[in-house]
């Protein structure tokens, strides 16, 4: 890592964590607010689900996460790092070396096989090509898609197509893989093979990992759960003990 490379905590310590987060659209006639003062934790090695009914604002806390949107107010910190003071070339850095990404849709480059598409975000990253090239072999390999490294994204179908865009986010190696619905356009026996396919990643490549779905039973697959629902953040303990750790958000008119 260069030396404007955002630096994670140490092992059992907190790698992503908000402090009193809120998000808010505005518009000409009302400001919607998302969430408001939502405060969690995500430590080293953890695989945490963010539930919540469409339009919760699962994605919407993802994004702030990755630094791909701002909040309204509060902060996100990866390791002892707030993302807020990043400049341009460090949130550049930190997408592209500290997160992984998966999206519902997998957003796939057409015009490359899959082996380019694992290629890519290393070469970005300023890595040689032969080396490039051998880790996305190895990353094909482990989701089982050696064998189709030279079909471009077209050519694959539904779930080979999340299990490239699976292998493409860990081609850098990051800390967090952090995954929007990854199996909400999956029939139900294919999602079953993705989630457990990232199940073995997650521990494989021991990353820490925050999988946003609807679905409950892929939920209960995790560590623990943070619940969006009407503003309100909620966590599920493996005990299944509840509790809040954020309160209601309003919606102003």
């Amino acid at each position: 890592m260069n030396s404007a490379t955002p630096q994670p905590a140490g092992a059992g310590q907190s790698v992503l964590r908000a402090e009193r987060l809120s998000k808010a659209f505005h518009s000409a006639d009302e400001t919607v607010v998302v969430f408001q003062d939502v405060s969690f934790e995500i430590r080293k090695g953890e695989f945490v689900a963010l539930v919540g009914e469409s339009g919760a604002g699962k994605s919407t806390l993802l994004y702030l996460l990755a630094a791909l949107d701002t909040p309204s107010s509060g902060e996100v910190y990866f390791g002892l790092r707030r993302v807020g003071s990043f400049n341009a070339d460090e949130s550049a850095v930190y997408r592209n070396r500290e997160l992984g990404f998966v999206w519902q849709m997998h957003y796939l480059l057409p015009e490359f096989t899959a082996l380019e598409n694992i290629i890519l975000p290393q070469l970005i990253a300023g890595c040689d090509f032969s080396a490039a090239r051998n880790r996305a072999q190895g990353l094909l390999e482990e989701v089982g898609l050696l064998h189709a490294g030279g079909r471009r994204a077209g050519e694959l179908s539904g779930g080979e197509q999340q299990r490239v865009a699976l292998a493409r986010a860990l081609a850098n190696g990051p800390a967090v893989l952090l995954a929007d619905e990854p199996t909400g356009n999956l029939d139900h026996q294919t999602a079953g093979r993705v989630i457990g396919l990232l199940e073995r990643l997650h521990r494989d490549h021991g990353l820490t990992s925050v999988l946003a779905t609807h679905n409950l039973e892929l939920a209960a697959r995790t560590d623990r759960t943070l619940r969006l629902a009407d503003g309100r953040l909620t966590e599920t303990l493996s005990e299944s003990a509840s509790r809040t750790v954020s309160k209601a958000a309003p919606l102003v008119n």
